[in-house]
C-alpha cells in the first residue's frame, strides 16, 4: 500500500539524486559537469584550444593545443581549481594539469 501523497512529498531534485546514486551515475554526471563548467568559465576563446577535458582521481587533464594559452593557464591553477570546485563541489579537484 502506498502512503498518502501529503505525508511522502519529493521534490526532484531528491528523487534525481536517490536515482544518481542508485544507479551510480555520480561520476559520469560529475565528469559532464566538469566539462560544462570548464566550458562556460573559459568561454569560446579557450575552448577553440581545449582538445579534451578529463577528471581522473580528483586531477583535472585539460588538453589543449596551444602552447601559449597553456603557459598562460599555469600562472592561474590555484584559481581555476577553486573556481570549479565552486560550480562541481569542493574537493572534486585537488590538481590541475595543462597538457
Amino acid at each position: 500500500m502506498m502512503a498518502k501523497r501529503e505525508n511522502n512529498s519529493f521534490s526532484v531534485k531528491d528523487l534525481m539524486q536517490s536515482f544518481i546514486k542508485e544507479n551510480n551515475l555520480s561520476k559520469g554526471m560529475r565528469k559532464l559537469k566538469v566539462e560544462e563548467t570548464w566550458a562556460e568559465m573559459m568561454g569560446p576563446g579557450v575552448m577553440a584550444h581545449t582538445t579534451s577535458v578529463k577528471l581522473q582521481n580528483k586531477t583535472l587533464i585539460i588538453q589543449l593545443t596551444s602552447s601559449v594559452l597553456r603557459e598562460e593557464l599555469s600562472y592561474g591553477k590555484e584559481k581555476i581549481i577553486k573556481m570549479m570546485n565552486e560550480k562541481v563541489g569542493e574537493g572534486v579537484i585537488l590538481k590541475l594539469m595543462l597538457v
